[in-house]
């Protein structure tokens, strides 16, 4: 048996891709190692959504580069959103590179593994029209040990924030068969997993590209919540107007469904909003975040937020700070402008904010979040909820089960058993910034 390692950055999608990936080559005598140095294939599947995780993936392969010399029949594989991106020029950074394979062919590794052994330099980066070949069924997917189970639903975007690369990585909309996502959830849950997690850069546009435009997101979840036994369902990311009235009306009617929605707004200013080309301004994702507060009882809301965009002002970074108090956002992940190549933005170099301003207004956001976060964590003190057991695991010297409630919040309960997978009854006693403390009832 051969070794492979693959090294997985950035987003849950390219966890999802390595899994797909792993489980293609256990069809061609490779199992996976943890350990690098002991790999015959090393591959690294990579996130291009800013600079600093692009920086990350050269240094990685600029190492295993030095293994390589001393190890010639060592395979070097360079994949994910970056391959996408740089194609065949990342065979001149780095002449040891064996394949360069995109997002949009992974269905193709066994072959290019084939190619490879024959002595071959692969690319394969051409933007595709289908998700996936038709070998994608006729390949198992190698899960990471965990109680979630993550299915993508579509893949690309057809919006083009000015700041993202996404559209450019990815390609456009594509929407997933539902009977391959059936099969898939019901594989999951066959196989232990207790929550499924559907994804996408676009969640919400699930089911545009259908012939049968009446099949969406509402439809496939109450496919996927009639699936008998006990498990949750989750779906991430959502384009705050692309959530439809029909989606928010049903979620609280099906119980596997949980209270959770990610809305990423990105900036509290209407103004910035239009220069990152995104289609709605802070009076309709106020009006979004009400319809579903109103509709979902206990829902957790979060969101995303880039700080110093270009040509910002200080008066339109504190409108975010307002927005997240506003909308009472429970918890937003966050990070400062990073300029991406073939986006409308990166070209806007005299708006540029300095570093400085960029890292200081960052804090102030982050500082904010963190007090949000507390203050909905806090409003659960004293209720009894229901918590998916996660991990087991020492936390500050004593033992603890960890999980999350269906609203994502994520519980510490004292318990010396491992009770991993299980779904327990519990009652808040405490709150952290980044988690809520409980115990057992």
């Amino acid at each position: 048996m051969k070794k492979v390692y693959i090294e997985t950055m950035g987003c849950q999608m390219n966890k999802s891709d390595t899994e797909r990936m792993l489980g293609m080559l256990s069809h061609f005598d490779y199992v996976e190692t943890k350990e690098p140095r002991e790999a015959d294939l090393l591959m690294i599947n990579t996130c291009s959504i800013r600079q600093l995780s692009e920086d990350k993936a050269y240094s990685a392969i600029g190492l295993w580069g030095k293994w390589k010399k001393n190890k010639p029949d060592l395979k070097i594989g360079f994949c994910g959103c970056v391959a996408q991106q740089k194609g065949e020029a990342l065979f001149k950074r780095a002449h040891y590179i064996d394949f360069v394979l995109g997002t949009h062919h992974i269905y193709k590794l066994p072959e290019i593994i084939q190619r490879v052994n024959m002595g071959e330099k692969v690319c394969e980066c051409e933007e595709s029209h289908s998700v996936e070949d038709d070998c994608a069924k006729d390949y198992p997917i190698t899960r990471v040990k965990s109680v979630n189970a993550w299915i993508p639903i579509t893949e690309g975007c057809n919006n083009f924030c000015t700041y993202c690369i996404v559209p450019y990585t990815r390609g456009r909309e594509r929407s997933r068969l539902p009977e391959i996502i059936m099969k898939e959830a019901k594989d999951a849950l066959a196989q232990g997993y207790k929550e499924i997690t559907l994804l996408g850069q676009n969640v919400d546009s699930y089911g545009k590209d259908f012939q049968d435009k009446h099949y969406r997101l509402a439809q496939l979840l109450q496919d996927l919540n009639a699936i008998e036994g006990k498990f949750r369902i989750r779906f991430v990311t959502s384009y705050p107007t692309d959530i439809s009235d029909e989606l928010i009306d049903i979620v609280p009617k099906l119980d596997k469904v949980c209270e959770y929605f990610h809305i990423p707004m990105q900036s509290g200013s209407s103004e910035v909003l239009k220069k990152m080309n995104r289609r709605y301004d802070r009076e309709t994702y106020a009006k979004i975040v009400q319809k579903v507060r109103d509709n979902v009882k206990d829902v957790t809301i979060t969101s995303d937020f880039i700080a110093g965009f270009p040509g910002e002002t200080e008066e339109q970074f504190v409108e975010t700070l307002t927005a997240i108090d506003e909308f009472e956002l429970d918890y937003s992940n966050t990070a400062a402008y990073s300029p991406r190549e073939k986006t409308v933005a990166a070209k806007w170099v005299d708006k540029f904010i300095d570093e400085d301003v960029k890292v200081e207004r960052l804090k102030r956001l982050n500082d904010k979040v963190k007090e949000n976060c507390l203050k909905s964590n806090k409003k659960f003190i004293g209720r009894e909820m229901e918590v998916l057991i996660e991990n087991f695991e020492n936390h500050k010297g004593k033992n603890v089960i960890t999980g999350r409630t269906r609203n994502n919040k994520i519980v510490h309960i004292p318990c010396d058993t491992d009770r991993t997978g299980e779904f327990v009854n519990v009652k808040i006693t405490g709150a952290k910034t980044w988690y809520i403390n409980g115990e057992l009832i």
